[in-house]
């Protein structure tokens, strides 16, 4: 591997990290920087799809008692039970949607234009979405009902727009539902793991032969790297939330999408 595939795979790690899991779309991020980096090609769209498992593997790890424990309770524990029924309710929407969708998706709406207008229509409805009355009446992950979880998993749908953010939609849908803000953050969190497992081994099962053996240090350089600043990331936003709304986000994405519109505006970038 040489030294600038080396910091190609470096760099969009740790993009895929700080995006995964905060409001702002990583995928769409990711889309922006391989155009930008000169890496776009058919084994780079599978290198990005490969790194989501570094990150959502840094949420199991954070949450690995509770994800053990609901696993060793799933046949004693009512409990368990009833939150691993939540979030396969709330994984099954997206799941069918993103089976019969996915081919337009891939091939119609990756690509910066896109991207960057889903980044300003989410911050759009972020802002509005935190100037409406919140009432939270759902103080614990233990507490969603499973009406509840399938309004957050119809809201996981529209993630599958590039650009919308997965954690975006979840989090905001919560927030609708009267999910209270850490609720609504660690469900999204918990709601990836299923979701991101079977949407990253879907894709990297279609794609297997555009890659080799030589391959793979550029793919563990970004797994690796990916999961590292993911840590760092969810463990900050966690303790943003507890005392801030996502407003900042919101603006960033209006800001950042409008950049985006014009700098591939004048290349010439269609819908």
């Amino acid at each position: 591997m040489d030294l600038m595939l080396f910091f190609k795979g470096l760099f969009l790690g740790i993009v895929e990290g700080i995006t995964e899991f905060i409001p702002v779309s990583s995928t769409g991020h990711l889309i922006l920087a391989g155009d930008l980096i000169g890496f776009d090609d058919e084994k780079a769209k599978v290198f990005e799809v490969f790194i989501q498992l570094g990150a959502i593997l840094s949420v199991v790890w954070l949450y690995r008692e509770k994800v053990i424990g609901v696993l060793k309770g799933l046949t004693t524990r009512k409990e368990d039970r009833a939150f691993s029924l939540n979030i396969m309710l709330a994984f099954l929407p997206s799941a069918f949607v993103g089976l019969l969708a996915h081919k337009a998706i891939k091939a119609y709406l990756f690509n910066p234009i896109s991207v960057a207008g889903a980044l300003i229509a989410g911050g759009v409805a972020i802002l509005l979405i935190e100037r409406m009355d919140h009432r939270a009446h759902v103080m614990d992950v233990g507490s969603i009902t499973p009406k509840q979880s399938v309004g957050t998993g119809f809201a996981q749908c529209l993630s599958l727009f590039p650009g919308v953010s997965r954690s975006g939609a979840t989090i905001m849908g919560g927030l609708v539902l009267g999910f209270d803000r850490k609720v609504a953050v660690e469900f999204s969190f918990f709601l990836a793991i299923p979701t991101m497992f079977a949407a990253t081994g879907y894709d990297l099962l279609k794609n297997l032969h555009a890659l080799s053996a030589s391959d793979l240090p550029l793919f563990l350089v970004g797994f690796i790297t990916a999961f590292f600043s993911a840590l760092v990331v969810i463990r900050a936003f966690l303790g943003y939330v507890s005392n801030h709304d996502f407003s900042w986000f919101a603006y960033y994405r209006i800001i950042f999408g409008l950049i985006v519109l014009a700098a591939y505006g004048n290349k010439g970038w269609t819908f």
